[in-house]
């Protein structure tokens, strides 16, 4: 089949960029009034979602903490990941380098749970080895939520909830989140858990659309709420977007759990991960095509559903038992269906290329990315171009040429590194 011929084009984004990562976690943490005093055993909240330089953001956390005078130790807030395992989320954490020797602490980690309030007519649950430190401080990313839209999406709230609660929370909320809504739960836990727990801060990361940290803030716990609504505002105004709409056929290189809880960012698709919540279908993509699955994601394939075409390869590697258990915890067991697999990356693409109706392959609106967490360059057919030179935010960077594949079929990455 001709393949439709691409082009390479850097996208501009808005947004800031912390140029020193350790400096902007002291000064944030200094510059609140968090009520931790020298002595105090401090627990740090660390989740599985990809976010860039976690290792250094939590070991920073933790200097501080110890700079204070403060015995500060990590304990992973990540609901029912991992496996639902305490091991299997050692593991998630150490895949992003957070390990005893790299934080300088000790690494806690449980699945038990207690019962610390209650919200909704539910219990609210606590990690059992986090509510025995005389504080709880949490560390996670401020974004768009994969899932439904609110004024309060994902981030710190969402790890007092779902991240806090360990699996038997996550399991327990996201079935209150079919009748009540993901805002609405999130909301009533969260605060419950800030008026019942001893959380002595949130520290908020914002990313620009590059995937680099933007702003870096610490909150107290009377602060928190109030500061994530706003840090949201600035997370969803530099959320780094595909620069089109429509598709006929987005070509994405690999999925996967630390770019995305839904492995295709959703706000990035335009596709929900969930079907609870009412989600804006913007960008409109007829098919997408998804090749590989990351090694961090440990054969988590949760968002495959999201993909129409799929490679041997990226089915091959996928997990089937954390795949179930993330999908089944979220109430969302679209979300690990598998689309149709083909042998070669080439042949799920002529495949995707075939069913675009009448136009011809050469003239298809084609786009390939290499993850939805990374959009600064990616590769637009020609379709593009005079939409292309009417946009000052995009730049062209190379000649047009045709979809690259290797002999064996398999796609030549759009970036080696």
């Amino acid at each position: 089949m001709p393949l439709p011929k691409m082009v390479r084009v850097r996208q501009a984004f808005s947004g800031p960029r912390a140029p020193d990562i350790p400096r902007a976690v002291r000064d944030a943490l200094g510059a609140a009034r968090l009520p931790i005093r020298r002595g105090d055993t401090v627990a740090v909240g660390a989740g599985s979602r990809g976010i860039a330089r976690i290792d250094v953001i939590v070991r920073a956390t933790v200097d501080w903490l110890r700079e204070m005078g403060a015995r500060p130790f990590v304990f992973p807030a990540m609901g029912s990941h991992g496996g639902a395992t305490a091991q299997g989320q050692l593991d998630v954490l150490a895949h992003y380098g957070i390990t005893p020797a790299a934080m300088g602490c000790e690494i806690r980690s449980g699945m038990d749970v207690v019962q610390v309030g209650e919200a909704l007519g539910l219990p609210v649950w606590l990690d059992r080895i986090a509510a025995k430190a005389d504080w709880i401080g949490l560390v996670n990313r401020v974004k768009p939520h994969t899932d439904f839209k609110g004024s309060i999406e994902s981030g710190l709230f969402k790890m007092l909830t779902i991240g806090l609660g360990k699996y038997q929370g996550a399991t327990q909320y996201h079935r209150a989140n079919v009748n009540h809504g993901y805002e609405t739960v999130i909301t009533a836990v969260g605060r419950e858990v800030l008026a019942r727990a001893r959380i002595g801060f949130g520290l908020g990361v914002v990313e620009n659309g590059n995937d680099e940290t933007a702003v870096v803030e610490a909150f107290g716990p009377e602060e928190l709420e109030a500061g994530e609504r706003r840090l949201l505002k600035s997370a969803r105004e530099w959320m780094a977007r595909l620069p089109f709409s429509p598709i006929d056929v987005l070509v994405v290189e690999e999925i996967g759990k630390n770019i995305s809880g839904a492995g295709m960012d959703t706000n990035v698709i335009g596709r929900p991960s969930n079907p609870h919540e009412p989600f804006p279908a913007d960008p409109r993509i007829l098919w997408i095509v998804a090749l590989d699955l990351t090694e961090q994601s440990y054969g988590n394939a949760t968002g495959i559903g999201n993909a129409d075409f799929t490679t041997r390869r990226l089915a091959e590697k996928i997990d089937w038992k954390p795949t179930a258990i993330n999908c089944l915890t979220a109430c969302a067991p679209n979300g690990a269906k598998l689309p149709l697999v083909f042998d070669s990356d080439r042949e799920a693409v002529e495949r995707a290329l075939d069913c675009i109706g009448l136009v011809t392959p050469e003239a298809a609106r084609v786009m390939r990315i290499r993850n939805t967490l990374r959009l600064g360059e990616i590769e637009c057919s020609e379709a593009y171009l005079p939409e292309i030179a009417r946009r000052p935010d995009l730049t062209v960077l190379a000649e047009a040429r045709p979809l690259p594949f290797d002999a064996a079929g398999q796609i030549v990455p759009l970036f080696t590194h």
